[in-house]
């Protein structure tokens, strides 16, 4: 798992609970470290008992922190960099979501061994989507809930998000394994959306 994915749950949690809690989450999962440098690559195993630990630290499903994570990660001042990746993809919520295809792409151009999950949106009606994630970072399709209603309020839509569990478990089946998020865009304005400047800031 890439450092840049552990240290930004490391961030949540000590952003949101405090260093204590971080302190207690990676002593329960054994770790025998408690920072994880953002540049190294660790064993996956690492990743899921910090999340076990955290989910049993919080009494909450693992699902429901990595939704949190996954806003944190779009709405908290120290993740700017991120939001602003995200809202280069479009004027409009509904440009953003046709952006998201490119997502890991442009994930690796900031980090070039950062590989994200293939994204596929369709579009089956006006304002009716659905946004499958491959297989390749499990909980990921929660992380992209959190990130979805984040940016909603980033550009002032409503939308309704429903996480649908895996597309298809039959072997040779093009979507096995895919997390599927159904998104439901009710209204674009529904209210003033964050300030965004295209310009980078210097400084």
């Amino acid at each position: 798992m890439h450092g840049l994915i552990n240290r930004a749950i490391q961030s949540f949690v000590c952003t949101t609970y405090g260093q204590a809690r971080w302190q207690q989450v990676t002593a329960a999962a054994g770790l025998g470290f408690s920072e994880f440098e953002a540049m190294l690559i660790y064993e996956d195993s690492q990743t899921t008992r910090v999340l076990d630990a955290l989910s049993g630290e919080l009494g909450r499903p693992p699902g429901e922190i990595l939704e949190d994570i996954g806003t944190f990660l779009v709405s908290n001042p120290q993740m700017e960099a991120l939001r602003r990746l995200l809202r280069f993809g479009g004027v409009t919520y509904v440009e953003f979501l046709h952006s998201l295809d490119d997502l890991p792409d442009r994930a690796r151009l900031a980090v070039s061994d950062l590989d994200l999950p293939v994204l596929e949106l369709r579009e089956h009606a006006a304002g009716q989507f659905s946004l499958s994630c491959q297989p390749g970072l499990p909980g990921f399709g929660f992380v992209m809930m959190g990130i979805l209603r984040a940016m909603a309020d980033d550009y002032g839509a409503l939308v309704m998000l429903e996480h649908n569990g895996v597309a298809c478990t039959i072997p040779g089946c093009a979507t096995q394994g895919c997390e599927v998020i159904s998104i439901t865009l009710i209204e674009t304005a529904f209210a003033e959306g964050r300030s965004f400047d295209l310009g980078a800031r210097a400084g």
